[in-house]
């Protein structure tokens, strides 16, 4: 079953790579108490992906921390290095967006997310979505239909509805 507004966020380890090199952070740390955007998406340095979605949240950052929002997390089934190479890539780890793995995909799969695309190679990879979370429930979610679209899972579409 897909995650829905009014369920709890699933627990879940992701995993991120920091100056001490790779560590682990778990969601529920991540939103309890706080107000966060998590967005996720097929796959790092794909063309929607890289051109479209992480830039709508760059752009939309200042807009979300205005209405309260403590966190901006970018979640995809990659591993932490490639998220950490990405996020300095896009520009979103020094804008303060979060790029966080779902590396074996557990978050992905336990709300209900994953998809495969064999004639482009993603296996076990995270559909296009934007949520907002306080205190670990899902307030806002908007999911796409086609992994490659963003239109109401980019910043500007999540940042009007709430």
């Amino acid at each position: 079953m897909t995650i829905a507004v009014g369920d709890t966020l699933p627990e879940a380890d992701l995993l991120y790579f920091g100056e001490e090199g790779p560590g682990s952070v778990t969601l529920s740390s991540l939103s309890k108490g706080r107000k966060v955007v998590i967005f996720g998406l097929p796959g790092a340095f794909t063309r929607t992906c890289d051109a479209a979605h992480v830039p709508s949240f760059i752009r939309t950052k200042d807009g979300f921390a205005e209405k309260g929002v403590d966190e901006i997390i970018c979640v995809s089934v990659n591993d932490p290095f490639v998220m950490a190479a990405w996020g300095s890539s896009t520009g979103a780890a020094e804008a303060g967006i979060r790029m966080l793995a779902d590396a074996d995909g557990a978050l992905t799969s336990a709300m209900g997310l994953s998809f495969d695309a064999p004639p482009v190679g993603l296996h076990g990879r995270c559909k296009r979505f934007a949520l907002m979370a306080e205190d670990g429930v899902v307030k806002v979610m908007h999911l796409e239909e086609n992994p490659g679209v963003c239109e109401t899972s980019g910043g500007e579409a999540l940042l009007q509805a709430i």
